[in-house]
């Protein structure tokens, strides 16, 4: 497949944006750009890290192994509805949901759940991602919180704009075992994919320094948060 690198992306790492247009994993993006499968202006990507710019021509060799169907609906998935309208859904994903299909984990995802209540989103799925239709965002399995759907093909090019340009902000909460000295702080590390496990992030140097600003709970005793 070959894409003109619009000017919301512009500046956004080469892996990040081919899993944005392809639908794949970013396992499965780093995968091909070791291949040399993933080039721009014609020459192949030698870092996952690269940054692309606006108007740059990016072509992918999308395998055929890695191309999926449109799952089966499936109405014993069970998760909550926090909003729908006519764009878009916000689910409440518990932990232990899977979001889609992948290896290891072909049957019970949200998505077989989504196909079930709205059949009509298998309509909107890109090419090579019929297996995401309308997922623009992914949340671990273990991990629960809230997850945007789009409905319309519009929705689902203004969200994936929205996350690049990152109007769209994102907030994790998360439990910490034991003291902490401070209430708020400042994270400022280059954080990358693991080298030994890339499903795991871990401080690398050559990564992106995101300097989330962590805040924790101090009325609260045992855990703080």
């Amino acid at each position: 497949m070959k894409e003109v690198i619009p000017r919301p992306l512009d500046g956004e790492r080469v892996d990040r944006v081919v899993a944005m247009v392809t639908g794949l994993s970013r396992a499965e993006v780093a995968q091909l750009v070791d291949q040399g499968g993933v080039l721009i202006g014609g020459r192949p990507v030698r870092a996952r890290s690269t940054r692309v710019s606006a108007g740059e021509v990016l072509e992918v060799d999308v395998p055929v192994v890695v191309v999926a169907t449109t799952p089966a609906p499936d109405s014993a998935v069970d998760f909550a509805v926090v909003y729908v309208d006519d764009d878009l859904i916000v689910v409440d994903k518990p932990a232990g949901l899977v979001v889609h299909p992948g290896a290891g984990n072909q049957q019970g995802t949200l998505v077989h759940g989504l196909l079930a209540r709205w059949p009509e989103l298998a309509a909107i799925a890109e090419p090579g991602g019929e297996d995401r239709p309308g997922i623009v965002h992914r949340l671990d399995k273990g991990t629960s919180g809230l997850l945007v759907v789009a409905r319309t093909s519009a929705a689902r090019a203004a969200l994936v704009a929205q996350l690049a340009e990152r109007s769209m902000r994102r907030r994790y909460a998360a439990l910490v075992w034991g003291p902490v000295e401070e209430d708020e702080g400042l994270i400022d590390a280059p954080i990358q994919r693991a080298e030994a496990d890339p499903t795991r992030m871990a401080v690398r140097a050559g990564g992106e320094r995101r300097g989330p600003v962590i805040r924790s709970n101090s009325a609260t005793t045992g855990p703080s948060t």
